[in-house]
């Protein structure tokens, strides 16, 4: 199995696994480490928890599924046996038991001559942010250093190296050849410079380089972007995968460092590419792992609903997207418009539901003023949606973004309603952004510009009363997307808000606003997280809170 120069091939696998399906998962290693051998391989490299899928919550506490796990990980040692591989050493993660307390573990194993070869439990379990693993699992205590054709080979998983000390700060000791690092880290704006630097340190403090693979998928909020890499201790990249795509990719280590291979890297997506194709990959799993073939979703002929439409065509394909024009009295024909033509660009299929007829039946019933008014347009839109999702199967799409999550400015029950929100993490000024990127790559591409351009011109508007601007209840979204980066993000309260230089008026009017909207961000759908911050997981605060500073 060994190549040239007596050297070690490593196979970086880089995989879309799904949570609990075993079986689909433990094929996707068998397909890869065909692949692998037939490249001439020795040791393949899967992402953290390859075989139950990640995060896998409160499923770690089930002995049904740690067993079933278990018994997964040994049929396929055996199998790839089966099928002449048995000198392959295929690095897997998988949920463990604790022996003496019966408790779980997040656990790699290495798959070898037909059996469960080798094991490692993950070390540091993160507790913040998204990651609840110290109330899940139970922390691994020893190092370990694989001896593979002469090689030795240290082994950590994920927030492993993301701490100082512990098992890294033990391997830099164990005069190890290579430190083999398996990871289910999360996407977020601006990661990937991040995990590079602390690669580098990492590499700098073990004296060898670093291989770090990643996951890549969707998994229902969390979007994995893959870009595993490998780096040495000066810190130079020797490989890096393409980001939010499986991968396969192999680099060549030699005793004679200057032998060892570099391999391919790939190039680095500018911010705006990155943000928008997590998006994608993030609907489009959730729709392939919960299996719906098409979406539906009410086009306004506003920016937020013409975004979100194109990514559900870049998710799923035109064909599979039902695009619902619901105008009011109060729906301007430049509306109407706009998403005719957009749903045209994108080949949707596009269909118009009138909602005045409805309207003014709730109005003879229960003759609506102002606000109430406004809302009942919204969550009639909102039942239609739900009807066409349950007629044909489809999964309805909530358009909303962050800015308008953060404020409570949406109808709860109404444009607020679906089973998935594609860009409920990005600010209104950074929708702009990804509209206008999305457009400039379809010209890059000699394509069609999927996004009519009044859409990302005009003024944002609900239209739910005469002449309805959004400026009239919210402030200007280039100072508001600031005020709500440093409110949430970055966890300024008002007298921190006020030295960042913002007016008195505008930072009380937003903390008004956040803090009240509490309770409809809690029956939100979920969507992917592409900042540092997401509402949901990464931040928790009390519906009923009487602190105002």
């Amino acid at each position: 199995m060994t190549i040239g120069n007596n050297g070690i091939r490593f196979a970086l696998a880089q995989i879309d696994t799904c949570v609990g399906d075993l079986d689909g998962n433990g094929e996707k290693v068998l397909e890869f480490t065909r692949k692998s051998v037939a490249n001439k391989a020795t040791v393949v490299v899967f992402p953290e928890m390859t075989l139950t899928g990640y995060p896998i919550e409160d499923l770690a506490f089930r002995a049904t599924f740690r067993n079933a796990a278990w018994d997964k990980a040994n049929a396929l040692a055996s199998q790839l046996k089966d099928e002449g591989f048995a000198d392959a050493y295929v690095v897997v993660g998988t949920v463990g038991t604790d022996n003496e307390r019966g408790l779980p573990r997040n656990r790699m194993v290495i798959l070898h001559d037909g059996i469960v070869w080798a094991g490692y439990d993950k070390h540091f379990l993160p507790n913040y942010g998204v990651f609840d693993e110290f109330r899940i699992f139970t922390s691994g205590q020893k190092s370990v250093v694989l001896e593979i054709d002469g090689y030795r080979i240290g082994v950590a998983i994920c927030e492993d190296i993301w701490q100082d000390g512990g098992p890294v700060a033990e391997l830099a000791t164990k005069n190890i050849d290579v430190l083999l690092t398996i990871n289910g880290s999360p996407y977020e704006a601006g990661k990937g410079h991040t995990r590079h630097e602390l690669g580098a340190r990492r590499a700098k403090e073990v004296h060898a380089p670093v291989v770090y693979l990643n996951q890549v998928g969707g998994q229902d909020d969390l979007v994995f972007d893959g870009g595993s890499f490998i780096i040495d201790e000066d810190g130079a990249l020797l490989e890096r995968s393409p980001q939010f795509v499986e991968h396969l990719d192999f680099w060549d280590l030699t005793h004679d460092a200057s032998m060892s291979s570099a391999s391919a890297l790939s190039s680095e997506l500018a911010t705006d590419e990155e943000m928008y194709r997590a998006c994608v990959l993030g609907l489009r799993d959730y729709m392939l792992k919960n299996h719906f073939a098409g979406v539906c979703i009410g086009l306004s002929g506003g920016i937020d609903s013409a975004l979100v439409a194109t990514m559900a065509s870049d998710a799923c394909g035109g064909d599979n997207v039902w695009g619902i024009s619901m105008p009011s009295t109060y729906s301007s024909q430049g509306s109407r418009d706009d998403a005719r033509l957009l749903a045209s660009n994108l080949g949707a299929h596009y269909q118009t539901e009138s909602i005045e007829r409805v309207f003014d039946c709730y109005q003879r019933q229960l003759h609506l003023e102002g606000i109430a008014a406004e809302n009942i347009q919204a969550r009639i839109r909102g039942v239609i949606v739900m009807a066409y999702s349950n007629s044909k199967g489809l999964l309805a799409l909530a358009p909303g973004n962050k800015s308008e999550l953060a404020c409570g400015y949406s109808t709860i029950y109404g444009d607020a309603v679906g089973g998935f929100a594609p860009i409920k993490d990005v600010l209104k000024t950074k929708v702009w952004d990804l509209a206008r990127w999305r457009n400039r790559y379809a010209e890059s591409h000699d394509d069609l510009p999927p996004i009519p351009i009044s859409s990302i011109e005009k003024a944002p508007s609900a239209e739910l009363r005469p002449g309805q601007r959004d400026s009239d209840s919210l402030p200007e979204y280039a100072l508001l997307d600031k005020v709500l980066e440093a409110y949430i993000e970055l966890a300024h309260g008002r007298a921190d808000l006020l030295a960042d230089g913002f007016d008195e008026h505008t930072v009380d009017t937003v903390m008004r606003l956040v803090d009240r909207a509490e309770w409809k961000r809690r029956q939100y759908p979920l969507g992917p997280k592409v900042t540092a911050l997401a509402f949901g997981r990464d931040r928790r605060l009390p519906v009923t809170n009487a602190f105002r500073e």
